[in-house]
């Protein structure tokens, strides 16, 4: 009966307790719509709110005694409905094809005695170590976090990011061309993203378009490793990212800003985020130009056919990584049914083994490309 009942619970608890490792839902927060009726196939509802627009001058919005105040121009919020179909999505994924499904398999007696572990120590860890399923573990992580970087590179689409619309934004200010090489840097020209320059201009675009902040006043951008040590080429970013800032300001101690408890917890260790018992620390990430910046390893590889006259590049496919800036609201998730569980395969081959996958309801959608700014730095 434990197994059948309490341990896929016990898993299935895991699938939602956030690691250090994959952050970008984290600092995406995404708007989240859950509906327990709703199967694959079916539709969740999300709503994308828009501004009413220029808010005029002081003279513009005076009233006078005899003026009427009715519905005659009543304006109702703007939203648009976002449609997400939910799909089934299941872990982990044949090594070979990710395309296939696959299953994780623990022996009987290795479970059992696992269990008794358990019981004995109390030590989730342990338990998890002792029979590998934080393979399983990570294998759904890691395919959630990728999830949301997927969609929030899908701005991309939009075409080049300016100070009217989100988009794609290489070093320089760089537009694409119609055919190869799609970018061309003449000598004296970098093609890597620069603090100084490039940085600037695309914080500058997001505000002038704007695209509101998150709760902390700060907007967020997930980079790559590659394109945070182009960053950190650059005195004054390193100097700041030396130190994990922790956002909100407490008002009672403003000398202490910008390193109040960004999670209104009591972490451990300066910069970092406490949570409950056991859970484990999560990243804050830094402050820098308006930006709170976290850096992560899960981003996908992208080339591109460029020229770089300095590096001695031509017409070449060249490897470009990621810095995504973006503010909230950017990406929602529907979610149907039971949300993320654990499901246990009755086929055990004589009660033998125990065989699992994750399984998910879910449906991820885009819904403010301007909201987002997909930045590239170029390897070489």
């Amino acid at each position: 009966m434990w197994i059948d009942n309490d341990f896929p619970k016990l898993l299935g608890a895991e699938l939602y307790r956030p690691h250090p490792a994959y952050i970008i839902e984290m600092a995406v927060e995404p708007v989240v719509v859950h509906d327990f009726s709703k199967q694959p196939g079916q539709t969740v509802q999300l709503d994308r709110y828009r501004f009413w627009g220029k808010p005029g001058t002081k003279e513009s919005r005076e009233r006078t005694a005899d003026q009427t105040l009715g519905s005659a121009s009543a304006r109702n919020i703007v939203k648009d409905k976002v449609l997400v179909t939910l799909r089934e999505y299941t872990g982990p994924a044949d090594s070979r094809d990710a395309s296939q499904p696959s299953t994780f398999k623990v022996a009987r007696e290795t479970l059992i005695t696992a269990q008794r572990l358990l019981l004995d120590t109390g030590n989730l860890n342990v338990f998890h170590q002792s029979i590998g399923s934080l393979t399983l573990l990570d294998d759904y992580r890691r395919w959630r976090d990728r999830v949301f970087a997927d969609e929030l590179m899908k701005a991309e689409g939009a075409g080049q990011a300016s100070s009217t619309q989100g988009g794609y934004y290489f070093p320089g200010g760089a537009a694409k061309a119609a055919s190869a090489p799609i970018l061309n840097y003449g000598a004296g020209s970098s093609a890597k993203f620069d603090v100084k320059t490039d940085l600037l201009e695309v914080v500058k675009d997001m505000r002038k378009r704007n695209v509101p902040t998150f709760a902390d006043g700060y907007y967020r951008c997930i980079v790559d490793p590659t394109a945070m040590m182009h960053l950190r080429q650059d005195s004054d970013f390193r100097e700041i990212a030396r130190y994990p800032g922790t956002g909100m300001v407490n008002p009672m101690q403003p000398n202490a800003a910008p390193n109040a408890n960004f999670y209104q917890g009591m972490g451990p260790a300066y910069g970092q985020a406490g949570f409950v018992a056991g859970q484990p620390v999560m990243p804050t990430g830094f402050l820098f130009e308006g930006v709170r910046w976290f850096e992560s390893t899960n981003l996908p590889e992208k080339q591109f056919q460029v020229t770089i006259n300095d590096a001695s590049i031509t017409n070449t496919n060249t490897t470009a990584a990621q810095l995504i800036f973006f503010g909230p609201q950017a990406v929602g998730v529907g979610i149907g049914g039971s949300n993320a569980q654990i499901l246990l395969n009755n086929n055990d081959d004589f009660s033998r083994f125990i065989i699992m996958i994750w399984s998910l309801f879910a449906g991820f959608e885009v819904l403010n490309k301007d909201f987002i700014t997909v930045g590239y730095s170029f390897v070489y």
